[in-house]
């Protein structure tokens, strides 16, 4: 059988994402597009990757990049940039498997929408953290049916990031105007919601959120964002509710979610590795089950090996995984994973920062399955970003809209930065 063909935007989370692909058979990486030589030849060292002992062409132009005879694209190029790569994509019915968000603007969702239900073109969205070990086990439970109705579901991505690390400023924040000086708190969101909507099968119908302001104080910082964390909450389209934060910095380092049905609730346990707790009310504990339930849950894959290997609890293989096995069977991804949950996701994180600038005022999540929703949504482009085409922010990007880092904060970044 002939192997599919993948290319790769972007050279730092991009061939992280080829070195898994790698491991299946049915596909070979064989472009990556990169228009900065620096950080390709960074990526390269970073992952050690070749193809065949060959590193692989590179290209600065993706018109060109698309020329080389590709079934597939991985886009990862940055944070808020994906839109118009995805397109580009469609038109030439080429498969993507887009890294998160998929869109940054509601209009750019409008745009993903309708070019996509022109193409023949696959599209899944490259998250990974469902499918860590415990949210893995904590969607069988809620599949089991032993929690009862599904009520309400947590979900926290907490990620400080130590503002004196150099290595991580050079690698993922090397310039000014950089997205990740100016993400707000409640757009890096899928690592968060994703896995709960997974577990629950639950989609997000109206968002509201709220910041926590506690800027940072180092002497060399070009974060525009003075938030710690924005703290989320949805009304849902079964009745259940959700609390999650975005990318949280605020606390110790987790990742934890829970889920809680009528007759008990589900939890992975912060700073306790993989472990599960499963509990029940006493009037409904099921046959073979005991009222609390504390253990480490088992993989029992045909792949456990590469799992185990690879990044991100092993989620960055499995979804690799996943993403061949549509390409084969010649299917969209299930929920969450498909371009309407996709653009779902977007959405919460979009409206979930107007209503941190609005002091929690709630916004119902668009359905792009309606035109007569696209069409009110085709020239919303507001935008907390910089992009590459010269486009500025039309929006704050922090819960206190005057909020700047100091000059000499700056300056210490870029002398930080320097060498």
């Amino acid at each position: 059988m002939k192997k599919f063909r993948i290319g790769i935007l972007g050279a730092g989370r991009g061939l992280c994402i080829a070195q898994n692909l790698m491991l299946i058979d049915d596909c070979e990486v064989v472009a990556l597009c990169e228009n900065n030589e620096e950080r390709a030849r960074w990526g390269f060292k970073e992952f050690g990757f070749t193809n065949a002992g060959k590193e692989l062409p590179v290209f600065k132009d993706f018109d060109e990049f698309l020329e080389q005879d590709l079934d597939a694209v991985v886009i990862a190029n940055y944070f808020h940039e994906h839109t118009p790569f995805a397109i580009k994509c469609f038109r030439k019915n080429i498969h993507v498997f887009c890294e998160c968000i998929s869109n940054s603007t509601l209009a750019e969702g409008v745009d993903l929408i309708r070019a996509y239900e022109k193409s023949n073109s696959i599209f899944m969205l490259a998250e990974n953290y469902p499918q860590m070990i415990f949210n893995r086990e904590m969607k069988r439970v809620c599949d089991g049916g032993s929690l009862g109705k599904i009520l309400y579901a947590e979900g926290e991505y907490n990620h400080p990031a130590q503002p004196s690390d150099k290595e991580f400023t050079k690698g993922f924040c090397y310039f000014p105007e950089h997205w990740r000086h100016y993400l707000p708190r409640t757009y890096y969101v899928t690592h968060s919601l994703a896995p709960i909507m997974w577990a629950t099968g639950a989609t997000p119908k109206r968002v509201s959120a709220q910041a926590i302001f506690e800027p940072f104080t180092d002497k060399a910082s070009a974060r525009q964002v003075g938030d710690r964390a924005a703290i989320i909450t949805t009304f849902n389209d079964d009745g259940s509710v959700f609390k999650f934060t975005g990318c949280g910095g605020f606390g110790a380092h987790s990742n934890s979610y829970r889920i809680c049905g009528t007759n008990g609730q589900v939890e992975n346990l912060r700073g306790m590795g993989d472990k599960v707790m499963l509990r029940y009310n006493s009037w409904s504990i099921p046959e073979g089950k005991e009222e609390t339930n504390l253990y480490e849950p088992e993989w029992n894959d045909k792949d456990e090996e590469f799992i185990k290997q690879s990044g991100h609890g092993g989620g960055d293989y499995i979804v690799a995984r996943m993403f061949i096995e549509c390409l084969k069977e010649n299917r969209q991804p299930e929920f969450p994973y498909d371009i309407y949950s996709a653009i779902n996701m977007s959405s919460v994180a979009i409206l979930g920062h107007r209503s941190v600038l609005n002091g929690g005022k709630p916004y119902d999540i668009p359905d792009y399955h309606l035109e007569e929703t696209r069409k009110q949504l085709e020239n919303d482009n507001d935008s907390p970003f910089y992009y590459s085409d010269g486009r500025e922010p039309t929006i704050p990007c922090c819960s206190h809209p005057d909020y700047r880092v100091t000059d000499e904060q700056m300056n210490g970044y870029l002398e930080f930065i320097k060498d």
